[in-house]
């Protein structure tokens, strides 16, 4: 397994971190939820901001922008279902 690493890291490729599998995770499943809502109730806002904290997970790679951003449309999904 070591020498698994070992080959990834030197062909430039790194494994992500446990804290950014868990942003992820938790900020797509929010991002789900909020997709669902809007769609349920016709906002249309709520499905796109859903949508984007289900994909930005794709263009961001360091892990303290991906909880910034994810927190940050996060409250918009919050504010949103109001």
């Amino acid at each position: 397994m070591h020498d698994t690493v070992e080959t990834l890291n030197a062909l430039g490729i790194a494994l992500p971190s446990p804290a950014y599998l868990t942003g992820v995770i938790f900020f797509s499943l929010v991002g789900m939820v909020g997709y669902y809502y809007g769609k349920r109730h016709a906002r249309t806002r709520m499905r796109w901001l859903g949508l984007a904290l289900m994909l930005y997970p794709y263009m961001v790679w360091q892990t303290w922008l991906l909880y910034v951003v994810g927190a940050g449309l996060s409250i918009a999904v919050w504010f949103e279902r109001r």
